[in-house]
C-alpha cells in the first residue's frame, strides 16, 4: 500500500493543488506496478498537519473548505479506480489548540462520510493511540455512517482485541515485539512499515522489506503459521481494501 504525502514541489492552496500532488503518488503506484513485479495500490488523501498551514495563510473557515476539496478530490480518484483508500487523513499528532483539534475531527468525518459513499476505506493518521483515542476515532466513524472495518488505524500498537479496537482495523508497525503481542492476541491486523523513502533518514521509519522479512523468520522459528500469515497479508487487506492479491 502507497499512502500519499506532501509533496515539497506542490505547495498546497487549492484543490487543484491536491490533484496535481495526488497524481504524483499514483504515477509512482502505476510505475511500480509496470515496471516490477510487485502489486502496488495506492491511498491519497489530504494529510492533516496541512491544516495548520493553511489556517496561517488563509485563515480557518477558509483552510476547513481548502481540506475538505482535498477529500473530494482523493475520492473522485478512488471512483476512477486510480486509488483504492482516501488517506491518510485524521488529526495532528502532537498537541493543537481546540480549534485546530475540533476542525480537524470535521475534515476527518467528511472523509469517512466521502469514504462510505465511494464504498472504500480510510487510513488515519493520528496521535499516538491506545483504546480511548480508538473509542474516541469509533464515534467518529459512528457519525459518519462509515463501517468501523472500514477505517484503518494507521501506526497503530498492537491493539487487536476488540476491547482495544473498538471494530477498527489495527495496522501494526512490523517491530518484533509488536508484531509478536498482536499474533498473541489473534490475527485480525495487517502490518506495515511506515516507510518514508527520505534520503535524509534511509530506512524510516522501518525498511521496505522488513514485513516479508519478519514474516519469514516468524514462519521459520514456528511463532507464525502460514495459514495465520495469509489472514493477516491476504484475506485481511483484500477485505478491508476490496482488492485482490494474487
Amino acid at each position: 500500500m502507497l499512502c500519499h504525502l506532501p509533496y515539497a514541489e506542490v505547495p498546497i492552496s487549492s484543490a487543484e493543488d491536491f490533484s496535481r500532488s495526488y497524481e504524483i503518488t499514483i504515477g509512482m503506484a502505476e510505475r511500480g506496478n509496470a515496471e516490477t513485479n510487485v502489486r502496488v495500490f495506492a491511498c491519497v488523501g489530504p494529510y492533516p498537519v496541512l491544516l495548520l498551514g493553511l489556517v496561517e495563510r488563509y485563515g480557518l473557515p477558509r483552510a476547513v473548505e481548502i481540506m475538505k476539496a482535498g477529500m473530494e478530490g482523493a475520492q473522485r480518484l478512488v471512483r476512477e479506480g486510480k486509488a483504492v483508500a482516501i488517506g491518510e487523513i485524521g488529526r495532528p499528532h502532537f498537541p493543537v489548540p481546540p480549534e485546530i483539534w475540533d476542525a480537524s475531527n470535521e475534515i476527518m468525518r467528511y472523509g469517512m462520510e466521502l469514504a462510505k459513499e465511494a464504498s472504500c476505506p480510510v487510513v488515519l493518521h493520528t496521535e499516538s493511540c491506545d483504546p480511548a483515542v480508538m473509542l474516541d476515532l469509533a464515534s467518529h466513524a459512528d457519525r459518519a455512517g462509515i463501517s468501523r472495518d472500514k477505517v484503518v488505524k494507521h501506526y497503530s500498537p498492537p491493539l487487536v482485541l476488540n476491547e482495544e479496537n473498538h471494530g477498527l482495523f489495527p495496522s501494526v508497525l512490523a517491530s518484533r515485539t509488536s508484531v509478536r503481542e498482536a499474533l498473541s492476541k489473534g490475527d485480525r491486523f495487517v502490518l506495515e512499515t511506515d516507510f518514508l523513502d527520505e534520503p535524509a533518514r534511509p530506512g524510516a521509519v522501518m525498511n521496505i522489506n522488513t514485513v516479508p522479512k519478519r514474516t519469514k523468520a516468524l514462519i521459520a522459528s514456528g511463532e507464525l503459521t502460514e495459514e495465520r500469515a495469509f489472514r493477516i497479508h491476504k484475506d485481511n487487506p483484500e477485505r478491508i481494501y476490496g482488492i485482490r492479491i494474487e
